[in-house]
């Protein structure tokens, strides 16, 4: 279902991200290579929010990434709206583990900065800036704090001062790489049902890396699965669920389990094949 409450067919939809048969090779010392993806094929709707989940080490976070543009498949491509991905530009948003505040700024200004670095938004003032900058801490619960500093704020906080940089110069992707991994959980829980509303609100294409199997489940309209290194994709589980922010929380529902059991399943799959491997060796 897409961000406006329609049903969407992923494979009929435009495409807004396609990966075409990426591997990404490392070089490592005595000349060899790593590969952490090989062949990896997969499609992101308009408006989709996909997570990517896998084993430790299986490549999500380069997947990332290379949708990012801060590196380069070493074959294949991958296209958004249809033109290739060649480097970093500000029609992604990128939300990280860590915050990757600036100190000196506060929350308003933090979230101005995106601003500053986005050339079609240039005509903008200062004035005008601020008031943006506002609008979006407003929009993830931040009103009241913009003058407040990073170490003034929870962790919570602060992601949530990221994600409002991350969307406030407009980008046509939001690419996450566990962003909630670090806070605890009642804080995690709350942040996910705040990206929810977030999504719904704006419509944004969202890729949410995870390990946490509840948090992939609760989040995605799909989920796709990664095997062990080298990273490919296992198979994508469509998560067919009723309203995520509904007063009965849909974590505790039998749907909920089924879907959670499956993805578990998948998964224990891959890290027992790491075991094999590794007691082989």
């Amino acid at each position: 279902m897409a961000a406006n409450g329609t049903t969407l067919t992923v494979v009929d939809a435009v495409q807004k991200i396609r990966i075409d048969g990426v591997t990404k090779t490392f070089a490592v010392r005595d000349g060899a290579t790593f590969t952490a993806l090989d062949d990896v094929t997969l499609t992101v709707a308009p408006g989709e929010f996909l997570v990517v989940v896998g084993p430790s080490g299986c490549g999500k976070s380069t997947l990332l990434d290379l949708i990012s543009g801060l590196t380069k498949p070493s074959s294949g491509r991958i296209l958004l709206d249809g033109k290739a991905v060649t480097g970093p530009a500000l029609d992604r948003g990128i939300v990280f583990q860590q915050y990757a505040l600036l100190p000196w700024r506060t929350a308003q200004r933090n979230v101005e900065f995106a601003l500053e670095a986005q050339p079609r938004l240039d005509r903008l003032n200062r004035k005008g800036r601020a008031e943006r900058a506002r609008e979006y801490l407003d929009l993830v619960g931040l009103s009241g704090f913009e003058d407040r500093y990073p170490h003034e704020l929870s962790g919570g906080m602060r992601q949530r001062v990221a994600i409002a940089r991350a969307l406030v110069a407009d980008p046509a992707v939001l690419l996450m790489d566990e962003p909630f991994a670090a806070l605890d959980a009642q804080t995690r829980d709350g942040l996910q049902e705040e990206l929810l509303r977030i999504w719904h609100k704006t419509g944004t294409t969202i890729v949410f890396i995870t390990h946490g199997i509840d948090e992939a489940v609760y989040l995605g309209q799909r989920v796709a699965v990664m095997t062990s290194r080298p990273g490919r994709i296992k198979q994508i589980v469509d998560v067919r669920l009723g309203d995520r922010q509904a007063e009965d929380d849909v974590r505790s529902s039998p749907e909920f389990a089924a879907y959670r059991h499956r993805v578990w399943s998948l998964l224990r799959e891959e890290v027992t094949a790491v075991r094999e491997v590794v007691s082989v060796g």
